[in-house]
């Protein structure tokens, strides 16, 4: 059976998503439209989901085999989450239900 770690791969992505959701949230701030949407709260959601996809993808690089998967597992289906919460945040912001 190949060992298919999936930790490093969910770490990289997870991280990068973590980054344009900060960069998304400080752009909302300094233009002053955090107060009119619900998108920086969205986004917020998003940052907790991609920060935990990161802490646990990083943990089950340090753990033993069998904690390792559980870990990996975890990371994925949180990662999954929030990549969820960004499309759907995407889709209302594009049909204009979100404001």
């Amino acid at each position: 059976m190949i060992n298919m770690d999936k930790s490093p791969h969910i770490l990289n992505t997870s991280s990068n998503l973590l980054g344009i959701c900060f960069l998304l949230l400080t752009s909302l701030k300094v233009l002053g439209k955090s107060q009119q949407t619900v998108i920086d709260d969205i986004t917020f959601v998003a940052i907790i989901l991609f920060m935990l996809s990161c802490l646990l993808s990083f943990l089950s690089m340090r753990k033993p085999t069998k904690q390792s998967k559980n870990l990996e597992k975890i990371a994925d289906y949180i990662f999954l989450t929030g990549l969820s919460v960004l499309f759907i945040t995407a889709i209302l912001f594009s049909f204009n239900i979100i404001r």
